[in-house]
């Protein structure tokens, strides 16, 4: 950064320096990515290609409005940073492009997958998939272990239900011997006291 540009310039080059690196990243960060995923990290770093051509148009107001001898060396590095976005922008649209587009721009056809990069390419889907299968078991696993644990809880209580119900039985049949005990004690106080109790 120039000694002679202003404060407002340097500020502006500040916000520049941050948004193109952050684009320069998330473009680096694609090789991985695959499908929804590699698509919306591409957007995401056109986001910050388009901020930081905003930026640039602010910086390229900014150095005119200086005095001559230090414009012109503003306005050269400003040719730099709009040649570093260009060359930003290119390399996110080739990562954007699907890749049998990339395969077929290269000429490399069905051959892709026989050389290293696209061996390279099925390993790490291969990888990917995997992964996502192993998350998906786990998942299952989790699942099945909330489910036991539901059904123990479930037999549980019918255990406790089935031993109250016991208790009941047991208490109505207590009660119906004493019942018929009483009932029959009160016949036979009910006969003349001159007929035998039987």
């Amino acid at each position: 950064m120039a000694e002679t540009s202003s404060p407002l310039f340097a500020q502006y080059e500040r916000e520049y320096a941050t948004k193109s690196t952050e684009a320069s990243r998330k473009i680096q960060s694609l090789g991985p990515l695959r499908g929804d995923q590699r698509q919306k990290r591409v957007k995401e770093a056109e986001a910050d290609l388009l901020e930081a051509e905003h930026i640039l148009q602010r910086l390229d107001i900014e150095a005119r409005s200086l005095p001559p001898v230090t414009s012109r060396a503003l306005l050269q590095k400003l040719k730099d940073y709009k040649a570093d976005i260009a060359k930003l922008r290119s390399d996110a649209k080739t990562a954007g492009t699907s890749s049998a587009e990339s395969r077929a721009e290269l000429g490399l056809g069905n051959e892709y997958f026989q050389t290293s990069a696209g061996q390279r390419d099925r390993l790490l889907t291969a990888t990917d998939r995997l992964g996502k299968t192993s998350d998906r078991i786990q998942a299952g696993r989790q699942q099945l272990l909330e489910t036991e644990a539901v059904g123990a809880a479930v037999l549980q209580q019918l255990a406790g239900q089935r031993t109250a119900i016991q208790r009941s039985r047991d208490s109505a049949a207590s009660m119906g011997r004493a019942v018929a005990e009483a009932d029959a004690a009160t016949r036979r106080l009910a006969k003349p006291w001159w007929q035998p109790w039987g």
